[in-house]
């Protein structure tokens, strides 16, 4: 049956009760579930699905939407009996970083402090309960925009460990577009502040952390282990190289020309929008679409380029100006329609940006305008180093 199309919706509850067009993704519940990983990272461009996937993850664990299997009938995730009995029985702490895009490290500190209070005004109902102490209370009530950087470090860790004791099980973390304000601090000159302030809330929070059960993170770049995970030896990285959760995020070929058979589009349109969106390669996956490009489409009933026009591309504005000639012919190659080989890094380390290629082309891959055509490997010295020839998305 054809499904109305809607573009711009992020919440996986909205989506399944008007019965809009959804792609199903819910099998990637499935393979992070049994993956029994700690804490998981997982990078892609920006508009690939990301906080869809989050906000799915959500409504299947958290007990706020216990007794909520409607949402999931009909769907992979649903066929799998043992899987059902987890829908809707854990404790989740679910938050956002899409929107803190101050200017100033002080803007945004005090917007990272008033979501961090947000969260907690959502639990005050708890603290009435008497297994929580006069001391939980107080500590409870510090929380708010001009709390400390010490206590804005170990808040989430401290909701997780109350949760914990009025649930009587550990607690699940859900974090979305963790580096948007570092990307926005790197931009706006307050970089080394950031870190500071994320290293210390990350670190507590998904490893110095006993009430954590599993923890997964998305972002559009891999930021350097040195940068704010130095302590962080439990993160399993998922980038657009990688193999795992390749056909989890964006759609597959097969799914995209499903949707335009199920909307009644020609044999001509599927061709189209290859020519169009068919500019991915996740792992060992070519043929991956763009789902707000194709979405876009669906509703619209034309091409047009609607993925390059959801960012202001601050990041790769500033590296096209200030990169050397080297880096600026390499761009020309690329813009004529040639490939590049380069070495790449894809921890991407910001305060590099200006001087190393390698984390530049890093940047641009996971951003989304790059694709790997061919990869190798090889040693120098005692170390193994990729190289890997690109072409434009």
């Amino acid at each position: 049956m054809k499904r109305e199309i809607a573009t711009g919706i992020q919440d996986f509850e909205s989506i399944r009760i008007s019965n809009g067009f959804y792609v199903d993704k819910t099998d990637f519940i499935w393979k992070w579930w049994r993956g029994l990983d700690a804490v998981t990272l997982i990078t892609r461009p920006r508009r690939f699905g990301k906080t869809l996937n989050m906000s799915m993850l959500n409504c299947f664990f958290s007990n706020k939407f216990e007794n909520r299997g409607e949402l999931f009938e009909g769907l992979k995730v649903w066929e799998n009996a043992d899987l059902r009995e987890q829908q809707g029985k854990w404790p989740v702490i679910f938050l956002t970083f899409a929107d803190i895009k101050q200017k100033t490290y002080e803007l945004t500190k005090s917007r990272f402090n008033q979501l961090l209070a947000d969260l907690y005004n959502q639990y005050a109902w708890m603290m009435t309960q008497e297994i929580f102490t006069d001391a939980d209370r107080e500590y409870f009530r510090s929380v708010r925009r001009d709390m400390t950087d010490d206590v804005a470090a170990v808040s989430v860790k401290k909701l997780c460990e109350w949760l914990s004791r009025y649930y009587g099980k550990k607690v699940l973390v859900f974090l979305d577009e963790y580096d948007t304000p570092l990307q926005e601090a790197w931009l706006n000159g307050f970089w080394d502040d950031m870190v500071a302030y994320t290293r210390a809330l990350f670190n507590s929070t998904f490893k110095t952390n006993p009430s954590l059960e599993r923890g997964i993170m998305t972002g559009i770049t891999r930021v350097s282990k040195e940068s704010i995970f130095s302590d962080l030896n439990n993160l399993d990285v998922v980038t657009t190289t990688s193999n795992k959760y390749a056909d989890c995020f964006g759609f597959t070929e097969e799914e995209v020309f499903h949707a335009l058979d199920e909307q009644g589009f020609t044999e001509k349109d599927k061709q189209d929008v290859k020519r169009w969106y068919d500019g991915f390669t996740f792992g060992p996956l070519t043929d991956m679409y763009n789902p707000w490009s194709v979405t876009n489409f669906l509703d619209k009933k034309k091409t047009g380029v609607y993925w390059a026009n959801t960012s202001s591309n601050g990041l790769v504005g500033k590296l096209l100006r200030t990169a050397d000639p080297d880096i600026k012919n390499l761009f020309e190659d690329l813009l004529k329609g040639g490939t590049i080989q380069v070495p790449v890094d894809e921890q991407v380390i910001f305060n590099q940006l200006d001087t190393n290629p390698a984390a530049i082309w890093s940047l641009l891959l996971a951003s989304g305008y790059l694709k790997v055509v061919h990869t190798t490997t090889f040693m120098e010295g005692n170390e193994y180093l990729t190289e890997q020839i690109y072409t434009w998305s």
